[in-house]
């Protein structure tokens, strides 16, 4: 994997980071090869039960390396998208943890996670039009789906930056933390982990996939999904779990 990219595990927790803090983080090629690298292995590993994306040095992406941009270089992946990710987010939960900046690109990769953590001093915006571009790895198309559609345009046709507590009143991130976001990121990892992984992997799937369905379907979709995880060996170990007052023992089957 990229040195662009770092990864470690702690406690079920996949970490990945990127690195390249002497750029603000900013998308290369190879550091989204590196995230799509490291997203393979977190819904490879059955041990592995959520991942945080991170970025070093105190911001979390600042977008795409413009550098790179103008060698023609494309930070996408095929199939996955701008930084190996918002195209095909991993089926496992993913939290962004927001130090710093998270910019174009940078915000665009934020949304793609599933929850957000951010520092009460970070910044997000989609400021592509300063530059005469568009947010195109899908900011301005999921940004409306994530917030109200006229903060959405404000946002990308002045490409003016948000607080971390505008966000939040927004419903655009989860949490704001006084001190580390990756910290407040791992204690809701943590949260998750103490869940059953197959009850999870579905609730993510369903809340992603129902949007898409019609009314007189939902219902029957949803039964297509749930019914293997009411028939398995964690649905009834979480039964037995409660009625014998004790932590459950998942086996993700």
């Amino acid at each position: 994997m990229s040195e662009e990219v770092l990864t470690s595990v702690e406690d079920g927790i996949l970490v990945v980071t990127i690195n390249r803090p002497e750029a603000k983080n900013a998308m290369t090629k190879a550091a989204a090869e590196g995230i799509a690298a490291a997203m393979d292995r977190l819904d490879a590993d059955d041990s592995l039960r959520v991942g945080i994306l991170t970025g070093a040095g105190g911001t979390f992406c600042s977008g795409m390396d413009l550098k790179g941009f103008l060698r023609g270089e494309s930070p996408s992946i095929e199939g996955r998208g701008f930084g190996g990710v918002v195209q095909k987010p991993p089926v496992k939960p993913l939290i962004a943890a927001v130090e710093g900046y998270a910019l174009a690109g940078g915000l665009e990769l934020m949304i793609a996670c599933d929850l957000v953590v951010a520092n009460k001093d970070a910044k997000v915006g989609i400021p592509e039009a300063k530059r005469g571009l568009v947010a195109a790895a899908g900011g301005v198309m999921m940004l409306p789906d994530q917030i109200p559609e006229r903060i959405a345009m404000e946002l990308a046709l002045t490409g003016d930056f948000i607080s971390a507590e505008r966000a939040y009143e927004l419903g655009l991130i989860n949490r704001v933390t006084d001190g580390s976001a990756f910290q407040g990121a791992k204690e809701l990892a943590s949260r998750i982990i103490a869940n059953g992984p197959l009850a999870v992997r579905v609730s993510k799937q369903i809340i992603k996939e129902s949007r898409g369905w019609s009314m007189d379907e939902r219902y029957d979709r949803q039964a297509q999904l749930i019914g293997p995880v009411f028939m398995s060996e964690d649905a009834r170990e979480g039964a037995a779990a409660f009625a014998e007052k004790r932590a459950p023992n998942w086996k993700g089957k």
